[in-house]
């Protein structure tokens, strides 16, 4: 444990907070603004690259940032992550074409990836594993607030302000975060001494990442999944991962993402389930406020407030669940009962129609909300545990990409399977009327019955969802369960296959 007194670690705590809150909040901030969007930038056909293009900056950003933190330091790193992303936010804000905000989009990603991956390795290098539940509830508990309030705050600037406010928010808020960190957080000596970067493998890794998310993307939607370009670029992506793989192979003290990191089936699950969540996690926070808006009549404004009982649900959860891990060191129980409750949630939103009310839907989103506040941040703390210090930034950030890889696939498969259920359903309702049935219908008829095609068509992402989670759920069984240390050196010392050598903390300066 680095040894400062507790007032200046709650001090950088609270920068590190507000630095996530940044990076979480964009995530889904943007989402009830992008009708609004797309009708003053003219450019549907590009919508969906908003939200995608910064998911995947984000995501490849990830690894290297933290690859890069293990061997310049954390402060340095998180600093210009910061400085990125407030650049990215005030560039996106002032956007005149769609062009350019999904290009000032991207950059903001790569910032919001580097503020992810150092924030929850700033708690490794300040707490003990056994210390770290508590923070990581806490900071976990910030993740799902932002991720869930972003809808809400959302939809509250885009009717009274402006859609550009979705971003302009993020620039005062990250230039006090800015000045909190530079000021408070010490420069920690990191423990590697091998500072070579395998910028060949950052390069073949950031191009394989980048392929494989644009092929679920592109399938469905650009081009049928059984097309030339989908199957080519998924065959591309599979040509520089393994690259990647024989190069990280080769050097493995220089490794972005080091290969034996796999042997340890802690990691390995670990990286299973956070993926599987990612995937259904969004199915559920993407999906609520759009079933509020279009099936059940409510504003952007509205919908944001639906998910307010799911919001206070993940916080509270989240913060209890994190006391319960730093008191009694177990963390498997909380895996499995948190993916349950997921999964029986998703699968009890599967049932919602356009007869469902608000109390109804509010018991299923509250389900669903207790069941992240258990998941989200206790993967970062059961992949800590399993090894040496030296490693911290290296296996946090795998644990953000892997989940932010889960996400991305999670947006784009999930929209291009609501767009063919969508479809599908519509004419299958068209098919049962006739011309002059048609012509009889009154407004509100035909209304209602669009809607109740979207409601079965959201109420299928649901279901899906349920069983992706399902396979987490069966997998966290699976989870090793080793003692939370009381110091940063593994204890005891785990075989070659279970971790590797322990390693000394940082040295502060």
């Amino acid at each position: 444990m680095i040894n400062l007194p507790i007032r200046q670690k709650i001090t950088i705590m609270l920068a590190v907070m507000s630095g996530m809150l940044l990076a979480a909040l964009d995530q889904t901030i943007v989402a009830t603004a992008l009708p609004r969007i797309v009708s003053q930038l003219h450019g549907l056909q590009d919508l969906s690259w908003v939200v995608t293009a910064y998911l995947l900056t984000s995501t490849i950003a990830v690894p290297i940032s933290g690859k890069l933190s293990d061997i310049y330091g954390r402060k340095k790193i998180f600093l210009i992550a910061i400085f990125i992303f407030v650049i990215g936010s005030a560039l996106s804000g002032l956007s005149q074409n769609m062009a350019e905000l999904i290009g000032f989009r991207a950059l903001q990603g790569v910032g919001a990836g580097m503020l992810m991956s150092s924030a929850f390795a700033v708690i490794g290098d300040l707490f003990t594993p056994k210390e770290r539940g508590r923070w990581q509830g806490i900071i976990g508990a910030v993740f799902g607030l932002a991720s869930v309030v972003g809808p809400l705050l959302g939809g509250y600037l885009t009717d009274h302000a402006s859609w550009r406010w979705n971003f302009y928010i993020n620039v005062p808020v990250g230039i006090v975060a800015f000045f909190m960190i530079s000021r408070f957080m010490p420069h920690i000596e990191p423990d590697k001494k091998d500072q070579r970067i395998d910028y060949l493998g950052a390069g073949l890794l950031a191009g394989g990442l980048a392929t494989l998310l644009l092929g679920f993307v592109w399938g469905g939607n650009q081009y049928a999944w059984a097309s030339f370009e989908v199957i080519g670029i998924f065959i591309l992506s599979a040509i520089l991962l393994a690259a990647f793989a024989l190069v990280e192979k080769g050097r493995p003290s220089m490794a972005i993402l080091p290969l034996d990191l796999f042997k340890n089936s802690i990691f390995s699950l670990s990286m299973l389930i956070v993926f599987l969540i990612g995937v259904a996690m969004f199915g559920a926070i993407l999906y609520i406020p759009l079933f509020a808006q279009d099936v059940l009549g409510r504003s952007a404004t509205n919908s944001g407030v639906i998910l307010t009982p799911m919001v206070l649900t993940l916080v509270v959860v989240s913060i209890i669940s994190g006391q319960l891990v730093s008191r009694t060191g177990q963390y498997k129980k909380i895996a499995i009962t948190g993916s349950a409750l997921i999964t029986i949630g998703l699968l009890w939103l599967s049932q919602v129609s356009v007869f469902t009310t608000n109390a109804e839907l509010t018991l299923r989103m509250m389900l669903v909300g207790a069941g992240l506040g258990m998941s989200m941040p206790i993967f970062n703390l059961i992949v800590q545990n399993a090894f040496e210090h030296a490693r911290l930034g290296v296996v946090t950030s795998s644990v953000q990409m892997f989940r932010s890889i889960g996400a991305t696939v999670g947006v784009a498969v999930m929209g291009s399977i609501l767009n063919n259920r969508l479809a599908q359903n519509l004419a299958h309702t068209a098919s049962r009327v006739t011309a002059s049935e048609l012509n009889s219908l009154n407004p509100h008829t035909i209304s209602f019955a669009i809607k109740h095609a979207l409601a079965s068509s959201i109420s299928d992402l649901f279901l899906i969802s349920g069983v992706i989670v399902s396979g987490a759920f069966f997998a966290s069984w699976f989870l090793k369960e080793i003692p939370l240390r009381s110091s940063h050196s593994p204890e005891p010392k785990p075989t070659a296959s279970e971790g590797g050598a322990p390693g000394a903390p940082g040295v502060i300066h």
